[in-house]
């Protein structure tokens, strides 16, 4: 068992002599580091424009979406012109789908954008509420949220490899000395536990907590933007409760114990953990901050007037 570990820690140490050669013969021949990183950068966000583009294409194509006709719903498309009149954005393609719950979503840019509708939301919504929820999806497109997003998340992938490759002479050596120990001890199974072993445990532990931040990070951003966009819907329709009833009317449908029987069931309320985790915030904060705003354009519209 001593001459297994001994074996094992000499490949290991050879792997990574290897890898390490590799990696300084690769630098030495590469750009200068100043241009190295900034083509790990481009390749980045070129990585995530594809994983955009071919993952919008995708993802449409499993919904089975179809495009909505100007003939089927034309009130709803004059607002839809009249929205985009005021807002930096070219015209969207409007689909709709069987989403798994009714719900509105918008991919793309301002200028391909793409806004698929549950069918549902065009049977349970006012136009006025509609409108309101083309302006909140206009808002993202308007934003370039999920675009930068998707950008953002490839940039992030690219780094995370390269670093990983860059450390890989050093986890293979860290690997091999814990299972050499391990052998030597009469223990191969037992690797994780010596001090190698738990070293290389420490070593994911700090991977999974930087992680753990960017995911908070990358969560956080999303939730602020969905207040942002709904805050420009009520810039450009300057009807807050509009898009207030529409999220009230989706969160209802989607959730059939808010209905009529709603107080005979006992509701499990989101932690604080679950919120930021969340893409999206509280639907019922959402509506508090829309029916906030309803209320203070009404007390400045009655001061004006009375001055």
């Amino acid at each position: 068992m001593v001459a297994v570990g001994v074996l094992v820690l000499l490949t290991s140490l050879g792997l990574a002599a290897v890898g390490y050669l590799t990696l300084v013969a690769l630098w030495q021949s590469a750009l200068d580091p100043g241009t190295a990183v900034l083509a790990v950068v481009v390749a980045g966000l070129l990585a995530g424009y594809l994983s955009y583009r071919f993952g919008t294409t995708t993802l449409l194509s499993r919904l089975e979406a179809v495009e909505l006709p100007r003939s089927r719903a034309p009130e709803l498309y004059r607002r839809l012109d009249r929205l985009e009149a005021r807002m930096g954005v070219e015209t969207p393609t409007l689909l709709v789908a069987r989403l798994p719950a009714p719900n509105a979503f918008a991919i793309g840019t301002a200028r391909n954008g793409v806004i698929v509708l549950d069918r549902s939301l065009l049977r349970v919504l006012s136009v006025d509420e509609l409108e309101a929820l083309l302006a909140h999806e206009l808002a993202h497109l308007e934003g370039y949220d999920a675009f930068v997003q998707t950008l953002a998340f490839g940039v992030f992938r690219t780094v995370a490899g390269v670093a990983f490759l860059l450390a890989s002479p050093l986890l293979v050596a860290i690997v091999g000395l814990a299972r050499s120990v391990a052998w030597i001890r009469g223990r191969p199974s037992a690797w994780t536990q010596t001090a190698f072993g738990r070293f290389l445990r420490w070593i994911e532990r700090g991977v999974q907590l930087i992680l753990l931040f960017v995911t908070l990070l990358v969560r956080a951003h999303s939730r602020r933007r969905e207040y942002a966009a709904d805050d420009r819907a009520v810039d450009v329709t300057g009807n807050p409760l509009a898009l207030a009833r529409a999220l009230r009317k989706i969160q209802r449908v989607a959730d059939p114990r808010r209905g009529l029987l709603s107080p005979l069931y006992v509701h499990t309320e989101e932690d604080d953990w679950t919120r930021l985790f969340s893409t999206h915030p509280s639907t019922d904060d959402r509506i508090e901050r829309l029916v906030e705003r309803a209320h203070a354009d009404r007390r400045r519209s009655s001061h004006n007037r009375r001055t």
